[in-house]
Protein backbone atom coordinates (compact mmCIF):
# COMPACT_ATOMS: atom_id res chain seq x y z
CA UNK A 1 0.00 0.00 0.00
CA UNK A 2 1.31 3.43 -0.94
CA UNK A 3 1.61 6.12 1.75
CA UNK A 4 0.25 9.40 0.39
CA UNK A 5 2.10 12.53 1.51
CA UNK A 6 1.20 16.22 1.47
CA UNK A 7 4.19 18.60 1.63
CA UNK A 8 3.75 22.04 3.20
CA UNK A 9 6.79 24.33 2.94
CA UNK A 10 7.02 27.90 1.65
CA UNK A 11 10.53 27.37 0.24
CA UNK A 12 9.95 25.99 -3.24
CA UNK A 13 13.49 24.63 -3.58
CA UNK A 14 13.26 22.63 -0.37
CA UNK A 15 9.76 21.41 -1.17
CA UNK A 16 10.95 20.27 -4.58
CA UNK A 17 13.89 18.41 -3.05
CA UNK A 18 11.64 16.70 -0.51
CA UNK A 19 9.20 15.73 -3.26
CA UNK A 20 11.90 14.12 -5.40
CA UNK A 21 13.19 12.22 -2.37
CA UNK A 22 9.74 10.96 -1.36
CA UNK A 23 8.58 10.04 -4.85
CA UNK A 24 11.77 8.03 -5.40
CA UNK A 25 11.17 5.97 -2.25
CA UNK A 26 9.31 2.67 -2.34
CA UNK A 27 5.73 2.92 -1.12
CA UNK A 28 5.66 6.71 -0.81
CA UNK A 29 4.22 9.39 -3.08
CA UNK A 30 3.54 13.12 -2.86
CA UNK A 31 -0.10 13.88 -3.67
CA UNK A 32 0.05 17.67 -3.22
CA UNK A 33 2.30 20.55 -2.13
CA UNK A 34 1.35 23.69 -0.22
CA UNK A 35 3.19 26.97 0.28
CA UNK A 36 1.42 28.08 3.46
CA UNK A 37 -0.63 26.69 6.32
CA UNK A 38 -3.98 27.80 4.95
CA UNK A 39 -3.35 26.01 1.68
CA UNK A 40 -2.10 22.95 3.54
CA UNK A 41 -5.38 22.64 5.46
CA UNK A 42 -7.42 23.10 2.29
CA UNK A 43 -5.41 20.51 0.35
CA UNK A 44 -5.47 18.06 3.27
CA UNK A 45 -9.26 18.18 3.22
CA UNK A 46 -9.44 17.65 -0.54
CA UNK A 47 -6.76 14.94 -0.86
CA UNK A 48 -6.95 13.22 2.60
CA UNK A 49 -3.26 12.25 2.69
CA UNK A 50 -1.85 9.71 5.12
CA UNK A 51 0.88 12.10 6.29
CA UNK A 52 1.30 15.88 6.12
CA UNK A 53 4.94 16.99 6.33
CA UNK A 54 4.57 20.49 7.74
CA UNK A 55 6.98 23.40 8.11
CA UNK A 56 6.27 25.85 10.95
CA UNK A 57 7.14 29.35 9.76
CA UNK A 58 5.01 29.96 6.68
CA UNK A 59 3.02 32.95 5.39
CA UNK A 60 -0.75 33.46 5.83
CA UNK A 61 -1.03 30.70 8.44
CA UNK A 62 1.76 29.06 10.42
CA UNK A 63 2.29 25.31 10.43
CA UNK A 64 1.34 24.76 14.06
CA UNK A 65 -2.13 26.27 13.79
CA UNK A 66 -2.61 24.45 10.49
CA UNK A 67 -1.54 21.20 12.13
CA UNK A 68 -4.11 21.66 14.89
CA UNK A 69 -6.85 22.22 12.33
CA UNK A 70 -5.90 19.01 10.59
CA UNK A 71 -5.56 16.85 13.71
CA UNK A 72 -8.92 18.03 15.10
CA UNK A 73 -10.85 17.64 11.86
CA UNK A 74 -13.09 14.52 12.12
CA UNK A 75 -12.85 14.03 8.36
CA UNK A 76 -9.04 13.77 8.66
CA UNK A 77 -8.82 11.32 11.56
CA UNK A 78 -6.59 9.07 9.46
CA UNK A 79 -4.15 11.87 8.58
CA UNK A 80 -0.98 12.29 10.65
CA UNK A 81 1.18 15.42 10.84
CA UNK A 82 4.97 15.37 10.88
CA UNK A 83 6.60 18.71 11.69
CA UNK A 84 9.88 19.34 9.85
CA UNK A 85 11.53 22.62 10.81
CA UNK A 86 14.79 24.48 11.24
CA UNK A 87 13.61 25.86 14.59
CA UNK A 88 13.62 23.16 17.28
CA UNK A 89 12.72 25.45 20.18
CA UNK A 90 11.07 24.26 23.39
CA UNK A 91 8.08 26.47 22.68
CA UNK A 92 7.55 25.10 19.17
CA UNK A 93 8.00 21.50 20.33
CA UNK A 94 5.50 21.92 23.17
CA UNK A 95 2.96 23.70 20.97
CA UNK A 96 3.34 21.06 18.27
CA UNK A 97 2.66 18.21 20.67
CA UNK A 98 -0.33 20.03 22.10
CA UNK A 99 -1.60 20.45 18.54
CA UNK A 100 -1.63 16.67 18.23
CA UNK A 101 1.22 16.12 15.78
CA UNK A 102 2.68 12.64 15.44
CA UNK A 103 6.27 13.70 14.85
CA UNK A 104 8.74 16.56 15.24
CA UNK A 105 12.09 16.62 13.41
CA UNK A 106 14.73 19.20 12.58
CA UNK A 107 15.66 19.83 8.96
CA UNK A 108 19.17 18.59 9.67
CA UNK A 109 18.00 14.95 9.52
CA UNK A 110 19.37 12.72 6.80
CA UNK A 111 17.28 11.39 3.90
CA UNK A 112 16.97 7.88 5.33
CA UNK A 113 15.82 9.17 8.72
CA UNK A 114 13.35 11.53 7.05
CA UNK A 115 11.76 8.76 4.98
CA UNK A 116 11.73 6.40 7.97
CA UNK A 117 9.92 9.07 10.00
CA UNK A 118 7.19 9.38 7.37
CA UNK A 119 6.67 5.61 7.41
CA UNK A 120 6.68 5.48 11.21
CA UNK A 121 4.13 8.27 11.53
CA UNK A 122 1.94 6.71 8.83
CA UNK A 123 1.95 3.47 10.85
CA UNK A 124 0.48 5.32 13.84
CA UNK A 125 3.66 5.69 15.89
CA UNK A 126 5.35 8.85 17.12
CA UNK A 127 8.72 10.22 16.01
CA UNK A 128 10.65 12.79 18.03
CA UNK A 129 14.08 14.27 17.42
CA UNK A 130 16.58 14.00 20.32
CA UNK A 131 15.91 17.64 21.23
CA UNK A 132 12.15 17.10 21.14
CA UNK A 133 12.56 14.02 23.31
CA UNK A 134 14.54 16.06 25.83
CA UNK A 135 11.83 18.73 25.89
CA UNK A 136 9.06 16.17 26.41
CA UNK A 137 10.92 14.52 29.26
CA UNK A 138 11.89 17.68 31.14
CA UNK A 139 8.44 19.28 30.73
CA UNK A 140 6.74 16.07 31.83
CA UNK A 141 8.94 15.69 34.88
CA UNK A 142 8.26 19.27 35.91
CA UNK A 143 4.50 19.03 35.38
CA UNK A 144 2.07 18.12 38.12
CA UNK A 145 -0.86 16.24 36.67
CA UNK A 146 -3.05 13.88 38.73
CA UNK A 147 -4.22 11.90 35.69
CA UNK A 148 -0.84 10.94 34.28
CA UNK A 149 0.34 7.29 34.64
CA UNK A 150 2.06 6.61 37.95
CA UNK A 151 4.37 3.73 37.08
CA UNK A 152 7.00 2.92 39.70
CA UNK A 153 10.53 1.55 39.38
CA UNK A 154 9.21 -1.81 40.62
CA UNK A 155 6.77 -1.95 37.70
CA UNK A 156 9.72 -1.56 35.36
CA UNK A 157 11.02 -4.86 36.78
CA UNK A 158 7.95 -6.57 35.29
CA UNK A 159 9.25 -5.82 31.82
CA UNK A 160 11.18 -8.60 30.13
CA UNK A 161 14.87 -7.98 29.37
CA UNK A 162 14.03 -7.40 25.69
CA UNK A 163 11.22 -4.98 26.61
CA UNK A 164 13.67 -3.08 28.80
CA UNK A 165 16.10 -2.84 25.90
CA UNK A 166 13.38 -1.51 23.62
CA UNK A 167 12.26 1.03 26.23
CA UNK A 168 15.80 2.34 26.72
CA UNK A 169 16.17 2.74 22.96
CA UNK A 170 12.85 4.59 22.77
CA UNK A 171 14.00 6.82 25.62
CA UNK A 172 16.95 7.85 23.44
CA UNK A 173 14.47 9.07 20.84
CA UNK A 174 15.19 6.27 18.36
CA UNK A 175 12.54 5.41 15.78
CA UNK A 176 11.19 1.88 15.44
CA UNK A 177 13.42 1.31 12.40
CA UNK A 178 16.49 2.50 14.31
CA UNK A 179 15.62 0.28 17.30
CA UNK A 180 15.11 -2.66 14.95
CA UNK A 181 18.54 -2.10 13.40
CA UNK A 182 20.23 -1.83 16.79
CA UNK A 183 18.56 -4.94 18.22
CA UNK A 184 18.62 -6.95 14.97
CA UNK A 185 14.87 -7.51 14.84
CA UNK A 186 12.13 -6.35 12.47
CA UNK A 187 10.38 -2.95 12.82
CA UNK A 188 7.08 -4.82 13.24
CA UNK A 189 8.55 -6.71 16.19
CA UNK A 190 9.68 -3.42 17.74
CA UNK A 191 6.21 -1.93 17.30
CA UNK A 192 4.70 -4.97 19.04
CA UNK A 193 7.14 -4.57 21.94
CA UNK A 194 6.37 -0.85 22.26
CA UNK A 195 2.62 -1.51 22.35
CA UNK A 196 3.10 -4.25 24.96
CA UNK A 197 5.25 -1.95 27.14
CA UNK A 198 2.68 0.85 26.89
CA UNK A 199 -0.04 -1.56 28.01
CA UNK A 200 2.02 -2.78 30.98
CA UNK A 201 2.88 0.73 32.14
CA UNK A 202 -0.46 2.39 31.38
CA UNK A 203 0.98 4.87 28.88
CA UNK A 204 -1.29 6.24 26.16
CA UNK A 205 1.33 7.37 23.65
CA UNK A 206 5.04 7.08 22.95
CA UNK A 207 5.99 10.45 24.44
CA UNK A 208 4.29 9.51 27.70
CA UNK A 209 6.06 6.16 27.71
CA UNK A 210 9.46 7.81 27.26
CA UNK A 211 8.73 10.29 30.04
CA UNK A 212 7.80 7.45 32.40
CA UNK A 213 11.17 5.82 31.77
CA UNK A 214 12.91 8.94 33.02
CA UNK A 215 10.54 9.78 35.87
CA UNK A 216 11.00 6.34 37.41
CA UNK A 217 14.78 6.58 37.08
CA UNK A 218 14.87 3.68 34.61
CA UNK A 219 16.58 6.01 32.13
CA UNK A 220 18.71 9.06 32.80
CA UNK A 221 17.47 12.49 31.74
CA UNK A 222 19.39 13.38 28.56
CA UNK A 223 21.24 16.60 28.00
CA UNK A 224 19.89 18.66 25.11
CA UNK A 225 21.93 18.06 21.95
CA UNK A 226 23.89 21.04 20.63
CA UNK A 227 22.02 23.11 18.08
CA UNK A 228 23.08 22.55 14.49
CA UNK A 229 24.51 25.61 12.77
CA UNK A 230 22.18 27.10 10.21
CA UNK A 231 23.49 26.67 6.70
CA UNK A 232 20.65 28.12 4.66
CA UNK A 233 17.75 30.57 4.74
CA UNK A 234 15.19 30.26 7.51
CA UNK A 235 11.94 28.49 6.67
Amino acid sequence: MTTRVLLADDQALLAGTFQVLIDAADGLEVVATAGDGEQAVRLARSTTPDVVVMDIRMPRQDGLSAAEQITTDPQLNGTRVLILTTFETDDYITRALRAGVSGFLGKGVGPAEFLAAIRTVAAGDMVLSPLATHTVVTRYLAASSPDRPQATPREMDHLTPREQEVLLCAAEGLTNDEIAERLCVSPLTVRTFVQRIMHKLGAHHRGQLVALAYRTGFARVPQPPPARPRTGPAP
